[in-house]
Parts: C-alpha cells; sequence; structure tokens
C-alpha cells in the first residue's frame, strides 16, 4: 500500500470518529462551553504541543550524539515531524522508523546505527509509561481501587516491557542468541511456504550483518556514550511531562478542574495502548479514548469536544507538519519507496534497503 492510500486511510477513519464522537455528545450546553473557553489555556496547549517538539528533538539528537553522531537541531526536528507523519499512516505506528531510518541515512548514518537510535527512542517513551503505573500504586492507590480493570492492564503492560527489555539484553548481550531466533523464524517462514528458498540467504546475511552493526551501536550507548543516553532520557522524562500536560490543560481551557495527576495516569494508559492498536496511528481508538479518558473528569457532552481538540492540538499539528517534510524533501513517489523497504517482498528488499535509500536520497535531490 502506497503512502498517500494510508494516508487517505487514516484521515477517512479519523473524520468518521470525529464525526461519530460531536454526534453523540454535542448539545446545546457544549456550544455554550465552546463560547465561554479559555483563551490563555488554549495558547498554552498549542506551547506545550510546541514545547514537546523541542524536547522530542532535543532527545534524539542526545541519543544520535550518545552514538557518535552530531545533528543539528533543524535536521532532528524535521526527523521527529516525519516520524509523527510515519507513525499516523502505519498500524501500530510502525512506520516512523523507515522515515527516520532514511533521514539518518542522508547524513551517512549507517541503517544499524540508526535502528539502535530508533529503538532505544521508542523504549525510552514506552517504559516511561510502562513506570507510571506502579508510580500511580504508591501515590494513588484509590485510583486502581476504583477502576479494578486498570490492574489487569497493568499487568499485561509489565509482561510486554519485560519482554521487551529482555530481548534489548539479549541483543546487546548474546546478539548470536538474536541471529538464531531470526534464522528460525525464517525457516519457518520457508517451511510453511511464505518465503522462497531463492529468497532466504540474502535477507539472512543482510539481516546479521545489520545485527552486528546494531550490537555494536548499542554498546556504544553504555560505553563512551553513557552520559548522553542519561541525558536522553533526563530529557524523555520531561518531553513525556510536557506531552501528558496538554490533555490537562483543554480540560481547563473547558472551564472545568481537573485532578492532574489521575489525568496523566488515565492518559498514559491510553497512549500506551495506541503503540498496539492496528490502524493506522491508532485512528478511532485515540480519538474515542481520549473522549473516554477526558469523561473521568468532564461531563459526556464537553469531553467529545475536549477529546477531538486535544487529538487536534498535540498530534494533528505534528502530523501536518511531517507530511509537509514528506512532499518537501521526498515526494511520495521516494516516500513509497521507503515503505516498500518495510512492507515489500522480504529477500528483495533486505538485499536492497540500503540502495533503495541511497537512490530515493539521489531522487529527491534532483
Amino acid at each position: 500500500m502506497n503512502v498517500r492510500k494510508s494516508f487517505s486511510i487514516f484521515a477517512v477513519i479519523v473524520i468518521i470518529t470525529v464525526a461519530c464522537i460531536l454526534a453523540a455528545s454535542i448539545d446545546s450546553s457544549s456550544i455554550e462551553m465552546l463560547k465561554n473557553a479559555d483563551p490563555c489555556y488554549l495558547i498554552l496547549a498549542f506551547g506545550l504541543t510546541a514545547a514537546g517538539w523541542v524536547f522530542d528533538t532535543l532527545k534524539f539528537m542526545a541519543l544520535a550524539k550518545a552514538s557518535g553522531e552530531r545533528l543539528s537541531f533543524r535536521f532532528a526536528l524535521s526527523v521527529i515531524w516525519i516520524n509523527y507523519f510515519g507513525c499516523a499512516i502505519t498500524p501500530m505506528q510502525s512506520g516512523g522508523g523507515p522515515f527516520q531510518i532514511y533521514l539518518l541515512y542522508t547524513k551517512g548514518i549507517s541503517v544499524g546505527k540508526s535502528i539502535a537510535i530508533t529503538t532505544v527512542r521508542t523504549l525510552e517513551v514506552l517504559v516511561l509509561l510502562a513506570l507510571v503505573l506502579p508510580v500511580a500504586a504508591l501515590c494513588d492507590p484509590a485510583l486502581l481501587a476504583k477502576y479494578s480493570y486498570i490492574k489487569y492492564y497493568a499487568f499485561y503492560i509489565l509482561i510486554f516491557v519485560s519482554l521487551a527489555l529482555f530481548v534489548l539484553v539479549v541483543s546487546v548481550v548474546r546478539p548470536q542468541w538474536l541471529k538464531h531466533w531470526v534464522n528460525l523464524i525464517f525457516m519457518l517462514l520457508k517451511r510453511i511456504g511464505i518465503v522462497k528458498q531463492n529468497y532466504l540467504l540474502k535477507p539472512l546475511r543482510w539481516i546479521n550483518k545489520e545485527i552486528d552493526a546494531y550490537n555494536v551501536n548499542m554498546k556504544v550507548f553504555t560505553t563512551t556514550g553513557k552520559k548522553w543516553l542519561i541525558l536522553s532520557f533526563l530529557i524523555a522524562i520531561v518531553h513525556e511531562t510536557v506531552y501528558l500536560s496538554i490533555m490537562p490543560c483543554m480540560i481547563k481551557a473547558a472551564g472545568f478542574n481537573v485532578d492532574y495527576f489521575r489525568c496523566l495516569i488515565a492518559e498514559s494508559l491510553l497512549i500506551f495502548m495506541l503503540y498496539f492498536v492496528p490502524t493506522p496511528g491508532g485512528s478511532g481508538v485515540a480519538e474515542g479514548g481520549a473522549a473516554a479518558v477526558i469523561a473521568l473528569f468532564v461531563p459526556w457532552n464537553v469531553a467529545g469536544i475536549v477529546g477531538v481538540s486535544w487529538r487536534i492540538v498535540s498530534e494533528y499539528t505534528g502530523v501536518a507538519l511531517g507530511a509537509g517534510i514528506i512532499l518537501k524533501t521526498l515526494g511520495w513517489k521516494n516516500a513509497d519507496k521507503i515503505m516498500s523497504s518495510q512492507n515489500g517482498r522480504v529477500g528483495e528488499n533486505a538485499d536492497r534497503r540500503d540502495s533503495e535509500a541511497g537512490s530515493a536520497c539521489d531522487e529527491s535531490k534532483q
């Protein structure tokens, strides 16, 4: 599926969901609420969104520095925005990685190193979101007692994060295990007929080579780049705090008081869940989930509007800017090439990913 079609699906799902939410929630009092909205809090929400972009960019620059690469703020900001776009148009927000890797490739950064940077960036976010629950259990046990289903969700998050950290540790300490697992997966795919014998050897060689490059660069994070890795994690804490503060700010703009800490907990659960929703960018679930979370703090006839407004301010602005980066630096044709390197035929694309990125780069410069 090409980029334009994926973006169209994302847009259609968002429009339909937003229309349904607004139709089910808006009444005459909702209109009055809009008239009395506090512009200062709305301006603050936009300011927090912009600040979130800045901290996300600084975090990415610190991770790049930890791997021995120096990026300008302007370039890193483009990487962040294009990641928002890529995540929005793909299931489980998986499409941001290829676009980030492509842009880093244009700066001479290898695929293995780029994967290491983007992997650590994602894991930092997931770990921070997962840590919200134990903090909630210690600081506000009444919340977990009131919403018992959160306990089961917390158990699921704990299992996922534990597995992710296990794979991360194995990829650094025992990369040969990772190679062995990949080989077993490919053998299984061959046995059931998904991958043909002709397309087996080349991708395995490429993957093993990139695992080695990834492993080397992951070790750099914990040796010479340790201080920059720590700095990136500290910036990640600030970034997540800023981002999670947008929703309470939107609720305040609607004229309601909100328990800031409880709102952050509920919001973090929603955001964590969106990483595993099969629709493009979590569309549909994100809008409905936002309205449901906000409905914990305000009446339903207000929650729909505030939820949609939160998505527009915190997400759609970044996605729109990412789309602008795509059009300016790549164009739809080259963007399709990058997406195909992730979703195309295993044998062909695994062997040619670097050359595709290079050719896309050359074409985009012409």
